[in-house]
């Protein structure tokens, strides 16, 4: 059969209620022109971002039933750690409340002012927490990471001559290496389990740990067992177990590829760090059995992980996003190539071509999609990732991206058909699309809090 199916039957819903278009640009409005300060009962189809946003299974409600609320030395803690330890291998599993939590817990732990952390590309929060430290966050994405059109298997990939030349610039200065899987911030594309290798043999040559911010490790592996040579038809857990296998670490939030609402962790081999960040999780997590998250959590993400790896699962999710692609590819909508995992990436900059950066271009196709289909989506581009020198100059990142992260397990198809029917209109009539400024930008993380006002005219 050439139809994919959900593999899942639906048991619960969740009703949601269409509004008119005068109701969304009071509720933007009220909202600043900015979509995370949107109330959710005011979004028809909610795409802002797929963390923490999926459907559980039976298998982890009923899991959530037998949570272990013990304070100290819960069995759901011993279950979600023998759970993690079968997928990511390392010896040391810290659970946390969420990946914002664990990056925290990382870096507070083991990185110094004046440090550089190479990456193929961090993402927001990563990247606050290694400024947050006193250290730069490098990004060193492959070159044709850079263009939107090129069709290549594995553009998240590290460019590894610009992480030998990091590696020995910055010697003695670099505590480790990270590589996120998929790359979020490059749009959703998978590192190959060859540039994995080689990264970790580099990082092996200079003393470097290389960890993995596996967030979307299963995606990122059914990657692997579709285009790279020699792993086609392996099953995603031993490509997984490969991937990590790769690394000294991990972090993770579990709010994606674990099917979590909460969670996190951090995965290490190293005793040092590990003291190192439980002593910190005490402090302002919670004990190192549950690390701010109640044993019914716990519980839930060790299911969650064994059923991201369910090869007919990765399988719908990989095509189903890539059916969103396809529709809007063929109705000329620009957009970043080749397809994501768990989000397709509109090109903000190429959608609203009349619009030059500092009106913020990504961003204000964000707001016309809201006004326009009720639709939250999320810009990753010039709002969240632009900089400002001292002397007013500004630089903007490679991409202005409009992401439409797909919840798991949360959408049906004819869900997806109304986003495609509503971005081709928005297409067509896209030159009315009006840009924005900033009222208020926070120094720090603005998209998540900024407000902002349309521009005139």
């Amino acid at each position: 059969m050439k139809t994919i199916i959900e593999p899942f039957r639906i048991k619960v819903v969740e009703p949601i209620r269409p509004t008119t278009r005068e109701e969304r640009e009071r509720y933007l409005a009220e909202a600043g022109h900015n979509p995370f300060r949107i109330r959710a009962e005011h979004v028809l189809i909610d795409l802002l971002t797929d963390s923490g946003t999926g459907a559980m299974s039976t298998r982890q409600w009923a899991g959530i039933m037998e949570g272990d609320e013990s304070y100290a030395g819960a069995r759901s803690f011993f279950r979600f750690e023998a759970s993690v330890r079968s997928v990511f291998g390392h010896r040391h599993v810290i659970p946390a409340h969420q990946g914002r939590a664990a990056e925290r817990l990382l870096c507070g732990a083991v990185v110094q002012p004046g440090d550089v952390i190479p990456g193929n590309t961090h993402f927001d929060t990563t990247r606050a927490n290694i400024e947050a430290a006193g250290a730069v966050a490098l990004d060193l994405p492959v070159p044709e990471a850079r263009d939107p059109d090129l069709i290549l298997p594995f553009k998240g990939n590290i460019d590894l001559d610009a992480l030998e030349a990091a590696l020995r610039a910055h010697a003695g200065h670099v505590p480790f290496v990270l590589l996120t899987v998929t790359n979020n911030s490059g749009g959703g594309q998978p590192v190959s389990l060859a540039n994995l290798r080689a990264a970790r043999e580099m990082c092996d040559r200079h003393g470097v740990p290389l960890l993995l911010d596996a967030a979307r490790f299963a995606e990122n592996a059914w990657f692997i067992r579709e285009r790279e040579p020699g792993q086609e038809g392996r099953a995603p857990l031993d490509i997984a177990r490969d991937m990590f296998a790769c690394s000294q670490g991990a972090l993770m939030s579990m709010k994606k590829d674990a099917f979590g609402n909460i969670g996190g962790l951090l995965s290490l081999d190293d005793d040092d760090w590990a003291q190192r960040v439980r002593t910190a999780l005490i402090l302002t997590e919670g004990f190192v059995t549950y690390g701010g998250l109640a044993g019914r959590d716990l519980e839930a993400l060790a299911v969650g992980l064994e059923e991201i790896l369910d090869p007919e699962y990765l399988r719908y999710r990989i095509r189903s996003t890539a059916y969103v692609g396809e529709r809007l590819q063929a109705a000329g909508v620009p957009l970043l190539k080749p397809f994501g995992g768990h989000a397709v990436y509109l090109d903000g900059r190429r959608f609203c071509d009349h619009l030059p950066d500092i009106l913020y271009p990504g961003w204000s196709l964000s707001l016309a999609l809201y006004v326009h289909a009720g639709i939250r989506a999320c810009e990753i581009g010039n709002v969240m990732f632009g900089r400002q020198d001292p002397d007013g100059t500004w630089h903007w990142p490679p991409l202005d991206l409009v992401r439409l992260a797909i919840p798991r397990r949360v959408y049906t198809q004819s869900h997806m058909d109304y986003v495609v029917e509503a971005l081709v209109e928005l297409f067509a009539e896209r030159c009315s699309i009006r840009g924005v400024r900033f009222v208020h930008r926070p120094p720090v993380l603005p998209h998540f809090t900024a407000v902002f006002e349309p521009v005139q005219g």
